[in-house]
């Protein structure tokens, strides 16, 4: 058979770049010729939550996979346009075998994408295969027994390379940059390069040493640049698999000496925590826009374009930690997690604005954006589940806390450069041209917030509507401690204090 002429078997890369742990590429290249695919999708890249950012990091990836794959015989195939339309143009040029991808738990508009891709093979006869690509399951009846099966998927042995991809003689086509797309300017100039070259080094310095502080250090502003794993962007575009980190931690720790090795289990932890909060937005792609309890659906509505939005977006809100937090995720594309579950807590409460605007401004701004983790933990720390405690960051305690000599202010917030601490907490006690006063008593505005919510939640339905969320999403939290090789320090009911880099 002439493979130029097909049929080919169409391995549809998404959110999983890498030629290694791949289950669709070694199934598909084990039946026939196949054609590895990338689609750029326009109308995806105009939505809500994207970012100029975030598709580089995945034009990146995508441009080390073409390599990886060339190197086998194929080159990544690049094509613009909509899924089904290039999936039709292929299939009538040269028909399709079988069509192969990972499972994606992804926002509405990508549900809605697969499930007319799903109805589009059905009506030419193509079989689809769709395996899983991390810990969440699709159709999931029960959390019972999740942490096992989690356990089960992170323990297979790792997908090997196929030996060769047949060529097919086909134009790999470019791939278009942000401003081909018509994407908004984006600068980010201290973002992470992607790539699984990138990736793979970063796993490497992480598990040979960097881990060693990454317990105690991973909500410092300041050290958790080093100590966190910084995979996140690489996990969200699939460069490195859950898989692969997992049993690349285990070997690791086998041999590691005791810091080294609690900082492992800490990341072990945290790699079946990423899973369980992609596994909400699977159950429940709604929560993306609605909130999980709906006794807190409309309490608040404010969001863009009102004068608390634009100064908490902008970085100006008078409370210096939180600018500086804002600011340096601007410039960069990442935060550690408690700086982002600060940044939510305070908007959602202190300033009282709509979760959903809040989410989608942070979303375009994360480098790292991972849907399912990203809506899980907006309204955890909007209060909006039902189901977790009640949780506000003070911006003036977190700056005393975590920034205690205002290093990490003074480095993104340059009009307190001269300021000294502890006068650098509070500098609308002392004055300081050219900064704003802060938005508000962050004290007063705490209590009036605490207040509304613990309202809602003496309602007398509101226990009853908890416990379902409870049974649909909760962790079973003893079953996740099993996952790590130790039980993480200061367990809360599904309310960890985890680094949502991981």
């Amino acid at each position: 058979m002439d493979v130029r002429n097909g049929p080919f078997h169409v391995v549809w890369f998404k959110r999983d770049l890498r030629p290694a742990d791949h289950a669709p590429l070694a199934e598909a290249a084990a039946r026939g010729p196949v054609l590895p695919l990338w689609i750029v999708e326009p109308e995806l890249w105009r939505q809500p939550d994207a970012s100029a950012r975030q598709y580089r990091v995945f034009a990146e990836a995508a441009a080390e996979l073409r390599v990886d794959l060339a190197a086998l015989g194929q080159p990544l195939v690049v094509r613009v346009g909509d899924a089904v339309e290039v999936l039709e143009e292929i299939r009538a040029r040269f028909g399709i075998a079988g069509l192969w991808a990972h499972q994606e738990t992804t926002g509405a508009w990508g549900y809605a994408r697969d499930r007319r891709v799903r109805a589009w093979a059905r009506a030419h006869g193509i079989p689809f295969a769709e395996p899983r690509q991390n810990g969440a399951v699709r159709a999931l009846a029960s959390r019972d027994g999740w942490a096992r099966r989690f356990e089960a998927f992170v323990r297979a042995p790792i997908v090997q390379l196929p030996r060769a991809l047949a060529p097919l003689g086909l134009e790999p086509g470019a791939i278009p940059d942000e401003r081909d797309l018509g994407l908004a300017p984006d600068p980010c100039p201290g973002r992470t390069r992607g790539g699984r070259r990138a990736a793979l080094a970063l796993l490497a310095s992480f598990l040979s040493g960097r881990a060693e502080t990454y317990r105690c250090a991973m909500s410092s502003p300041l050290a958790g640049w080093e100590a966190c794993s910084r995979l996140s962007q690489h996990f969200a575009t699939g460069a490195l698999s859950i898989r692969e980190a997992w049993q690349a931690a285990q070997a690791a720790r086998n041999t590691a000496a005791k810091p080294l090795r609690e900082g492992i289990d800490s990341f072990l932890t945290r790699l079946a925590w990423h899973s369980h909060f992609i596994q909400k937005l699977e159950t429940e792609p709604a929560l993306e826009h609605r909130a999980l309890h709906p006794a807190y659906e409309g309490l608040r509505s404010d969001g863009a374009g009102t004068e608390r939005f634009e100064r908490w977006a902008k970085g100006e809100t008078g409370w210096p930690f939180l600018d500086a937090c804002m600011r340096c995720l601007s410039e960069t594309g990442w935060l550690n997690f408690r700086a982002r579950a600060m940044l939510v807590s305070v908007a959602s409460m202190h300033l009282w604005l709509d979760w959903r605007a809040v989410g989608l401004h942070l979303a375009r701004l994360f480098a790292d954006y991972e849907p399912g983790i990203h809506w899980s933990q907006v309204q955890m720390q909007s209060a909006t589940t039902g189901v977790n405690t009640i949780r506000m960051y003070s911006p003036i305690k977190q700056s005393e806390d975590q920034d205690p000599e205002g290093r990490f202010i003074r480095r993104w917030v340059p009009e307190l450069a001269d300021i000294a601490a502890p006068a650098i907490h509070r500098p609308w006690l002392i004055g300081v041209r050219g900064y704003p006063p802060p938005i508000g008593d962050a004290n007063a505005l705490a209590a009036r917030a605490r207040e509304r919510l613990w309202g809602v939640r003496r309602g007398a339905a509101y226990r009853a509507v908890a416990d379902e969320i409870q049974e649909r999403h909760g962790s079973r939290r003893s079953g996740l401690r099993q996952v790590g090789a130790r039980r993480p320090r200061r367990p809360t009911v599904d309310q960890p204090v985890l680094d949502l880099e991981a």
